[in-house]
């Protein structure tokens, strides 16, 4: 009898790479529909241009240095459909093809691949935009306006509900509006209802857990109806939930496996940690939206909490010693 002798682990799942990505792409579809109603058809553009540059990116990179093709995990594909819901759809579409490439090869290829990557690639793709051509990525056109399907879209920049409670005051959007996504701001961001669903979706598919999204949106509603700037302090925290990236990146930002903490308690923690800076840089930071670089900077803390909170060996009792 001949008996095949394998190296652990020897658990078998029918979850892959490719699998969970496809999960996050559907649970984005509702978000990106919404976009399209209400900023037309240069919002699928915009995604389309993105999720292409980030597939050829990829695929060219991993020709160039001879490494194993990765574009069917599509990883890179996710990538690409997160940097779009992030960008305004008036954006010019060389500003997203860099920001793709950016995202790829600087964040995600040149780290190690996928798994490596310290920063959200999507994320700090939107960052070097921010860097490079601010005026934008802060520029918004208004619901419904007209908009080229190429070249530049030349548009009166509207005020999103995150520049009014700058002033401070209560937004003059209706919250209804915001939750189904009529309203000034990012393809991805504006609709909250499809952003919760997509977000449900994933959580019941076990592609992320409640952790970091309950901990990221319950912070801000905490600290938004505790510090409110208004008389009106439950008002100011349903806007401040509704409102700008805080639903996109509690769910699909904050969530992502390479960069965020692998324990229950470090995910809360982590998450606690993008909230509490969301709602600091909202309010005293240059730039109302804040959802960015809260996370990115969690992203480098990763690390730590995941030092701190990582489980006891069986055996060993506390400082390592069995």
């Amino acid at each position: 009898m001949n008996f095949l002798v394998t190296s652990s682990p020897h658990i078998r799942a029918s979850v892959t790479t490719r699998s969970l990505m496809r999960d996050v792409i559907f649970a984005l579809i509702p978000a990106l529909v919404m976009g399209i109603v209400f900023q037309g058809v240069r919002a699928l553009v915009v995604t389309v241009v993105s999720v292409a540059t980030c597939l050829i990116a990829e695929f060219l990179y991993g020709k160039i240095v001879y490494k194993k093709n990765t574009v069917k995990d599509a990883s890179a594909a996710v990538t690409g459909f997160l940097l779009a819901m992030i960008l305004p759809a008036n954006v010019s579409l060389g500003a997203v093809v860099l920001g793709a490439v950016f995202a790829i090869i600087v964040v995600k290829a040149l780290s190690g691949g996928l798994g490596n990557n310290i920063f959200n690639p999507a994320l700090a793709g939107r960052a070097i935009l921010m860097l490079l051509v601010p005026a934008q990525i802060i520029r918004f056109a208004a619901p419904g306006t007209a908009l080229p399907l190429f070249g530049t879209a030349d548009i009166i920049s509207a005020a999103t509900p995150l520049h009014e409670m700058r002033m401070p005051i209560i937004p003059k959007v209706p919250v209804m509006d915001l939750i189904i996504g009529r309203a000034a701001g990012c393809i991805g961001e504006v609709s909250a209802l499809m952003l919760i669903l997509g977000g449900i979706y994933l959580i019941v598919r076990k592609v992320i857990s409640w952790h970091i999204p309950v901990a990221y949106l319950g912070t801000v509603a905490v600290l938004a109806l505790v510090f409110s700037k208004t008389d009106a302090p439950l008002m100011w925290m349903v806007y401040n939930l509704v409102s700008g990236g805080v639903m996109l990146g509690a769910f699909f930002m904050a969530t992502d496996y390479a960069t965020s903490p692998t324990s229950n308690k470090g995910k809360l923690i982590y998450g606690i940690g993008c909230g509490i800076l969301t709602y600091v840089f909202r309010n005293v930071g240059l730039y109302p939206e804040s959802v960015t670089y809260s996370i990115l900077l969690m992203n480098a803390l990763s690390w730590a909490i995941d030092r701190f909170t990582a489980p006891r060996v069986f055996g060993k009792e506390k400082g390592g010693r069995a």
